[in-house]
């Protein structure tokens, strides 16, 4: 008679092993009282944030306050990602509605757009085709995409971080687009909640600030908004291996997928996403019980020989940076 350590097993059964194991220590259970706490903080420093604006009014001095609300609005954007994983709600009205409030009347963005192509990244990460987040678009990340390319994708490497103060704005401009197209359910209660915050951020700006403070309020916290919720998700499957197809699921998230090492600031910062690989095969996995899966997915990849990618926060981004260079590396020898 074998045990199951003994018992061979196909692939296809590998994740049904692993979600046993996760469901034995009760990891998928909902963890009401750390999100309550959670959307508390969170909303507390929106409120406060908006408030020093009023208080601090028309100086200069508002744009620590623009840097300060740059760092709410990625937070907030972090807690639209668990909403829409419904890790905080366990059906899908509340986490819809709530998800409504925190993207498009919070910080701007559809929360429809964004979780069709949060969903689509989800089924298919890294995949040049299937993957809207490795699709080619102002940067590049496979060298076939890369083919006939120009002087921006040569040397993408060093435009990366200027670029991701842009980020912000186009996922504005992305979701009005998308509201446009018509590719988003509940167009015009979206349309509606997109269109008040608009109206409420600009009206707030000029009516505290004169047109040139307004002018660098709107540039510096969407310019450190685009930044941090870029170096948020950047981590996590930049630089890592492209999927063929071939791959069960276990394989598929595992090895398309990096986690980032580091303490309870780290878990803070990267709303824990630094958990990746956890999150990618448990995305329903409330973001505080990823820290205790990452041991249990790493034995068990360890066992079926699996490899697992764990690394330092700045390595991440060196890897990241060192593919995007890598990928313009044939247009480069063409000069």
């Amino acid at each position: 008679m074998t045990t199951m350590a003994e018992r061979p097993r196909t692939a296809g059964s590998d994740f049904a092993e692993l979600g046993r194991r996760i469901n034995a220590a009760g990891l998928l259970e909902r963890r009401p009282g750390y999100y309550v706490v959670r959307l508390g903080l969170v909303g507390a420093a929106l409120v406060g944030g908006w408030a020093a604006f009023f208080v601090v009014g028309s100086s200069w001095w508002t744009l620590a306050v623009a840097a300060f609300l740059a760092v709410v609005f990625a937070q907030l954007a972090l807690v639209a990602h668990d909403l829409a994983h419904r890790q905080v709600f366990r059906t899908n009205t509340p986490s819809r509605r709530a998800g409504l409030i925190a993207g498009n009347l919070g910080i701007g963005m559809s929360y429809g757009y964004w979780m069709d192509k949060h969903t689509k990244h989800h089924a298919n990460p890294n995949h040049d085709d299937l993957d809207p987040d490795v699709g080619p678009g102002v940067l590049v990340w496979s060298r076939e995409a890369a083919a006939g390319k120009g002087f921006l994708t040569k040397y993408q490497a060093y435009f990366f971080f200027p670029l991701l103060t842009l980020l912000g704005l186009s996922l504005k401009r992305e979701s009005i687009r998308a509201l446009r197209n018509g590719t988003v359910k509940r167009r015009r209660v979206e349309s509606a909640l997109l269109a008040t915050h608009f109206i409420a951020y600009a009206g707030v700006l000029l009516l505290v600030l004169s047109p040139l403070q307004a002018l660098a309020f709107f540039v510096v916290h969407q310019a450190l908004f685009g930044v941090y919720l870029g170096l948020t998700f950047a981590p996590n499957h930049k630089g890592m291996p492209h999927p063929d197809g071939t791959e069960d699921y276990l394989r598929k998230q595992v090895l398309t997928s990096r986690n980032v090492r580091g303490g309870v600031l780290v878990d803070v910062a990267l709303g824990g996403l630094n958990y990746q690989i956890e999150h990618h095969l448990f995305p329903a996995m409330p973001t505080p019980n990823l820290r205790k899966a990452q041991p249990i997915v790493q034995r068990f990849c360890d066992e079926i020989g699996v490899s697992y990618e764990m690394t330092s926060l700045t390595d991440s981004y060196a890897q990241a940076l060192r593919h995007l260079h890598d990928v313009g590396t044939d247009l480069r020898r063409r000069d």
